[in-house]
């Protein structure tokens, strides 16, 4: 019994590519440590990382199970737990709610107004997953979502609403969808075959790597917005510089003939940028914090 349960918990954990919080995770520290522009306190880290992992893991699962006709057509995905039969759609079920049970004590944990917002971060949570079936501006709601992570910890510290958290939110909204178009440009002829709604398949490979482009513009944009409102030091500003040489290098490994490097820069290369985006900015609080 409890060898069938760990292994299990391994196809699960594998289905729903655990390893790939690492996207939002680093973000939602950022706007934890811009709240007060220093180090949160041990519970609230707790907390937020708790409630980023429930928030995630339900999407995820929602995901798999929303769309596991279309994953069982596709040869890319076809080999995924549902599919497969290698879990029950039913199991899965017990892992969302499960996971949004985390959630919804993390933000009670947290702050009145993050339990007051939990039904929205619920709906977008879960409306992601059918965007894809009427609108190509899908990797935007992929985007969307990721980009609450450092609101949702801003608002987890303080309570309120503020511009900078926004603003980050906003970049990692336009980080997410930038690499998720490279991304769906692997499925470019099951998207366009099965009616599959995404930007490779509107508006063909070539012209969705120049959207994914403007959009890896667009984010630094944002991100430097964010150290003009929280006056950011040299720190943070390096990192953002070491961030924008990914985005750039992310792009020169892809080309519209010649997707066979899309994996790399889907997980390696935004992996280690939110990595460093929040360890520059820890320098940059770490150094005002001794400095003043």
């Amino acid at each position: 019994m409890e060898s069938t349960i760990t292994n299990k918990t391994k196809i699960f954990l594998e289905m729903i590519r655990f390893e790939h919080t690492i996207f939002a995770l680093p973000f939602a520290f950022i706007g934890a440590l811009l709240v007060q522009k220093k180090i949160p306190a041990g519970s609230d880290i707790l907390w937020i990382t708790l409630a980023m992992v429930g928030a995630r893991t339900a999407a995820m699962s929602l995901n798999r199970i929303i769309d596991r006709h279309i994953d069982a057509q596709n040869p890319r995905t076809a080999n995924r737990a549902l599919p497969k039969g290698l879990l029950k759609v039913g199991e899965v079920w017990v892992y969302v709610i499960l996971s949004f049970a985390l959630l919804l004590l993390s933000a009670y944990q947290l702050s009145p107004l993050a339990f007051k917002l939990f039904p929205i971060a619920v709906m977008a949570l879960s409306f992601y997953s059918y965007t894809k079936r009427f609108t190509w501006t899908c990797h935007l709601f992929l985007g969307l979502t990721l980009g609450l992570a450092p609101l949702g910890a801003w608002i987890a510290i303080a309570g309120s609403f503020h511009p900078a958290p926004i603003l980050l939110g906003i970049g990692v909204l336009f980080w997410v969808a930038g690499f998720d178009i490279i991304y769906a440009c692997d499925d470019y002829s099951f998207d366009t075959k099965y009616k599959i709604h995404s930007i490779p398949a509107r508006f063909g490979i070539a012209r969705a790597l120049k959207i994914s482009a403007l959009f890896h513009i667009l984010a630094p944009v944002f991100f430097i917005a964010v150290a003009v409102v929280m006056h950011m030091g040299l720190f943070y500003l390096v990192g953002l510089a070491v961030a924008v040489t990914l985005l750039f290098y992310q792009h020169k490994l892809v080309a519209p003939e010649d997707l066979s490097k899309a994996g790399v820069a889907f997980f390696n290369l935004n992996g280690t940028l939110s990595i460093l985006m929040f360890c520059f900015t820890l320098l940059d609080i770490i150094y005002t914090i001794h400095v003043f």
